[in-house]
């Protein structure tokens, strides 16, 4: 059930990256923004329930487009699951789902782990978390960024995600044109490809090529083929981030070793880049890795963070993603707002943009969602003071007062509703 709720004395940050309105107001009935503005221009109110947001700064609900809700981030090892059945891995995704809401992102892409029925049961309302975009499973050829097996032959693929996914490695445009097919049907919002290697993969290095030329066509075409479907590439080093480009992909995910020629042209063909600036900011710990892997973390982490400025200033489009699971702790994902305007160079009203519409665009919510306007669903976050001035006070949960999702409350650290009267 929704509520009509009638939040005043605020500051607004809309999300379309104009001059924040003071004294504002904004006014949620059935689940939608009906109107948004200066509280003394405010329609009637009545019969709803009245929020004083203190003085606080109303945000467009966050969107977070590269995370792995099945992975435990830092309380964890990835390999985790080996040792645990498919019942206790299914409610870990539950508390990472719960955090990740009550920390200001009402919507995410999951780019590899959890299949459809965790985005389901949220929209139906039988568990609590963002909105779910979700690609089920991610593709490679053999010895490329999906490829886990090692060299004892264990593939520990099965245990990462979802029962009912299909293997992740395919070699040869034929199995990848049904590959594609199959995760359609098992109803992908979004098809994800490793066109270049990894960081955390073991077979393979980030300036290989993950995927050849033709099968990434492959997979743009059958989604072209399939009502749109979006494609995000997983892309670290120059290869495959070209491979991508020049297929058409929607989104470059991390993009390191971008140069201007591509970023030319990612700007032509409107295609965003998703930095997943918080994944690099610690390198992988090397009594729990290889050396190998340690070794590649510490090298393409200091490419990252001289890349996203290059990139920002080039003006490709910028969406928020952080990788959280792999690394980054679910529910830290607005620390990545800070590190846009610490390493890329974007304001800070900039990086809000760039976690709200931007997002929402690249994610085909644009009509919907991303922006606080009439007749968009009432997605939205009260953030303590002016993030403007603090923008990394956004990865502190604490300041993340109350979250309202499809216009419910979510949750209410800043206790500005009455509690529910006892039956």
């Amino acid at each position: 059930m929704t509520d009509d709720l009638f939040l005043y004395n605020a500051r607004l940050i809309d999300g379309n990256g104009g001059v924040p309105v003071p004294d504002a107001a904004v006014l949620i009935r059935g689940g939608e923004f009906v109107w948004a503005g200066t509280r003394g221009e405010a329609p009637d109110t009545a019969d709803t329930v009245p929020v004083d947001a203190r003085g606080n700064t109303i945000c467009p609900g966050f969107f977070d487009c590269h995370v792995h809700f099945a992975l435990p981030g830092k309380k964890g090892s990835i390999y985790d699951g080996l040792t645990q059945p498919t019942s206790y891995r299914t409610l870990s995704v539950l508390d990472r789902l719960r955090a990740t809401l009550h920390n200001g992102v009402t919507t995410a892409r999951d780019l590899m782990g959890i299949d459809t029925g965790f985005r389901d049961a949220i929209a139906h309302g039988l568990i609590v978390g963002p909105r779910l975009l979700v690609s089920i499973a991610m593709l490679s050829q053999t010895a490329g960024h999906a490829d886990f097996s090692v060299r004892s032959g264990f593939d520990p693929t099965r245990y990462l995600t979802a029962p009912e996914a299909p293997p992740f490695l395919v070699d040869g445009v034929d199995e990848t044109r049904k590959r594609v097919r199959q995760l359609i049907a098992l109803g992908a919002d979004v098809i994800k490809v490793a066109t270049s290697g990894g960081v955390s993969s073991p077979n393979d290095e980030p300036d290989w090529l993950g995927m050849r030329p033709e099968a990434i066509r492959a997979v743009v075409e059958e989604c072209a083929a399939y009502g749109g479907k979006p494609v995000a590439a997983h892309a670290i080093g120059y290869a495959g981030i070209k491979a991508a480009v020049e297929a058409g992909v929607n989104s470059i995910e991390h993009g390191y070793e971008l140069d201007d020629e591509l970023r030319r042209r990612m700007v032509d063909q409107g295609t965003f880049l998703v930095p997943t600036l918080l994944e690099t900011m610690e390198d992988l710990d090397p009594h729990r890795v290889s050396p190998v892997a340690h070794r590649k973390s510490v090298h393409w982490h200091q490419v990252a963070h001289r890349a996203i400025g290059e990139s920002a200033a080039a003006g490709v489009p910028i969406a928020v993603g952080t990788d959280a699971g792999l690394s980054p702790d679910h529910g830290t994902n607005l620390a990545e707002l800070g590190l846009l305007v610490k390493f890329g160079g974007l304001t800070p009203m900039e990086a809000i943009v760039a976690g709200t519409r931007n997002s929402a665009q690249l994610c085909g919510l644009g009509d919907w969602l991303g922006t606080i306007q009439p007749g968009k669903i009432a997605d939205l976050v009260v953030v303590q003071g002016n993030p403007l001035d603090h923008i990394d006070s956004l990865g502190n949960p604490d300041n993340i007062l109350l979250v309202v999702k499809d216009g419910r409350v979510e949750i209410d650290r800043g206790r500005f509703l009455p509690p529910p009267a006892h039956a």
